[in-house]
């Protein structure tokens, strides 16, 4: 794991261990997101401490952690690691996106105001150049940005922690699924979206997330797993 991991994170908190334990969450979380962590490879303590520059007990504390949102797992062994994606999995991942995603967007839309819009449209901005440019984790890493600025307007202290774990689960396997395809071929479904947000329309907004989800990762992904078999 490179020394990059570590960079854009936010700052983290004053106490010396909740500092370390934030730093490396952030970080992690981001390496998650962005498809760092490879699928079935392993995930040290120890590389990953002296990557962060931290003891390995805020490593070991936040990889539990994670492990218990299914981001990771533990295996007998005590070796740590990114889950395979199996045809099941996926399936699972993908019909829950669908149903809290489109749900999360519209208990938002009464909250997002103009900025919002503004900012939007400067993600989407960002992520159509990563989309001609090539750039995999940017666009990944985007993504996640314009998403999470709509669904975290919902407010909701249920559903958005369960698409929260969602995305760490789902982003490794779609990097894979990005290295192979490349991104030339990506659309999604981010104007319809933010049009629907500027009139205000719940079923049209509901309906661009949906598809956006739909496309972004249902066709791709189901099919490098129908030619390959799990990742």
């Amino acid at each position: 794991m490179s020394a990059d991991l570590a960079k854009d994170t936010p700052t983290p908190p004053t106490s010396l261990r909740g500092a370390a334990r934030g730093h490396v969450e952030a970080a992690v979380r981001t390496g998650l997101l962005t498809g760092r962590f490879i699928p079935g490879k392993a995930v040290t303590l120890r590389g990953l401490a002296a990557d962060l520059g931290v003891s390995p007990m805020p490593v070991r504390e936040v990889l539990q952690r994670l492990a218990a949102e299914n981001a990771l797992e533990v295996k007998a062994n005590g070796r740590v690691q990114v889950p395979d994606m199996t045809p099941a999995r996926f399936d699972e991942v993908l019909k829950a996106r669908l149903l809290l995603e489109p749900e999360l967007a519209e208990r938002a839309l009464p909250f997002l105001r103009s900025k919002d819009i503004r900012d939007l449209q400067k993600i989407d901005d960002d992520i159509d150049a990563c989309l001609v440019s090539g750039d995999a984790e940017s666009y990944m890493r985007l993504n996640h940005a314009f998403h999470f600025l709509i669904y975290q307007a919902s407010r909701s202290q249920v559903l958005l922690p369960l698409v929260d774990s969602l995305w760490l689960q789902f982003a490794p396997f779609m990097r894979t699924v990005y290295g192979r395809v490349g991104t030339a071929s990506l659309e999604d479904r981010h104007k319809e979206a933010i049009q629907a947000m500027k009139t205000q329309d719940a079923t049209a907004l509901k309906s661009a997330i949906s598809a956006d989800i739909e496309d972004g990762m249902g066709l791709l992904g189901k099919a490098i797993l129908d030619a390959s078999g799990p990742a």
